[in-house]
């Protein structure tokens, strides 16, 4: 299935009152935007438990601001309490059964969705993409702006092997530019974090990075921080630095954004929504159509064919299960889905906060997959 138009949208979790974020040392992500004023989705029938838990992604904590003010007004009485804490935290308390759903920003690996299925009574749990977020590579390089960084360069970076901001390779790919004679100050995820696993992706498929996959970081060098918020308080906080962090956590703080030079465009291409957009029309399923299980093939975002296209972008997944067997929750469950996908709550709120509307295209798969759920 291909997704035709751009960009991104949010999932997110309600709350009538209370939400609980994790992140940091007190696993909470008190920097997520609380300005945000979602409104009353009509026609939606408010079936099922009113109280859900649920927890993971920390991406995706700014757009939950939204959901979960909105899932409130539209069935009062309603709350869902979010604890972020990243998507190693989601998957383990999702497969646990310690939550409702869980927020990944990576599907189920074979082993979790097994371990899935026996807290799902049986049936399969299915990965739901309701977040595109795009990873900004963040810096802090006083009186130096638009830096341009190829993957290649951005791979030595995050393992080591260029350790100075004046190094010839950045130069190489900065002409003109005044490069400080500085220590690169690389900061990463401490926790197991989707976006890690997603960012070595990048890093792999066009960096030519060998030190692996997976969510913890393998670089070896630099200070790991809790969260996205913890990694871009970091970089706001500390001159010279470098780090990866969702595009919403970038932009809240106003950091300086590199931009990623591909085969397509050598002096780099900025992250917009525009020109996310452009990558997410490439989407693909890798489990086909005909599935509910809405696994998004991210193969061809790292190295886009298509020019402008910004090359590196997370789906943030919500973990489901297929079958409940409690009508109670699933109804909740699939109310919430629904609040969150509606049209009117992927409009500006979310694309200030770094996040973007999901196409129709992908909106109206999005919601057979949800109306599947039992």
């Amino acid at each position: 299935m291909n997704l035709s138009r751009t960009s991104v949208a949010a999932v997110s979790v309600a709350a009538a009152s209370a939400l609980i974020l994790g992140a940091c040392s007190s696993n909470s992500d008190k920097n997520s935007a609380t300005s945000s004023q979602a409104s009353k989705v009509e026609n939606i029938a408010c079936a099922g438990k009113q109280n859900l838990k649920s927890s993971g992604s920390t991406a995706q904590a700014n757009a939950m601001q939204v959901f979960m003010k909105s899932y409130a007004k539209s069935c009062p009485g309603s709350q869902l309490a979010y604890a972020g804490g990243g998507s190693g935290q989601g998957v383990s308390d999702f497969t646990k059964g310690l939550t409702d759903f869980g927020g990944s920003d990576s599907p189920l690996t074979d082993a979790q969705a097994a371990e899935a299925r026996s807290r799902c009574k049986g049936s399969d749990a299915w990965n739901l993409p309701l977040v595109f977020g795009p990873i900004a590579v963040a810096y802090n390089l006083p009186g130096v702006d638009g830096v341009a960084l190829s993957g290649p360069t951005l791979a030595k970076i995050f393992d080591g092997q260029i350790s100075e901001w004046n190094d010839p390779a950045i130069a190489a790919e900065n002409p003109g530019k005044q490069l400080p004679a500085k220590k690169i100050d690389v900061l990463y995820r401490a926790e197991e974090s989707g976006t890690t696993d997603n960012f070595q992706k990048y890093l792999t498929a066009a960096g030519g990075w060998t030190k692996g996959t997976g969510k913890k970081f393998n670089g070896g060098v630099g200070e790991g921080k809790q969260g996205n918020p913890g990694v871009g308080t970091a970089v706001q906080s500390t001159p010279y630095s470098i780090g990866y962090v969702e595009w919403s956590f970038a932009k809240q703080k106003n950091l300086q954004q590199a931009n990623i030079i591909t085969g397509q465009d050598r002096s780099g291409v900025q992250l917009t929504s525009d020109s996310v957009s452009k990558t997410i029309g490439t989407a693909k399923l890798k489990n086909g159509d005909a599935s509910n299980n809405l696994v998004i093939d991210t193969s061809s975002f790292y190295n886009p064919t298509a020019p402008g296209a910004y090359p590196i972008v997370l789906a943030t997944y919500e973990l489901v299960c297929s079958n409940y067997g409690d009508t109670p929750t699933s109804g909740a469950v699939k109310t919430f889905l629904k609040v969150a996908s509606s049209p009117q709550n992927q409009g500006a709120d979310l694309q200030n906060q770094g996040y973007a509307p999901l196409p129709d295209s992908f909106r109206a798969r999005l919601d057979t997959a949800i109306d599947a759920i039992q």
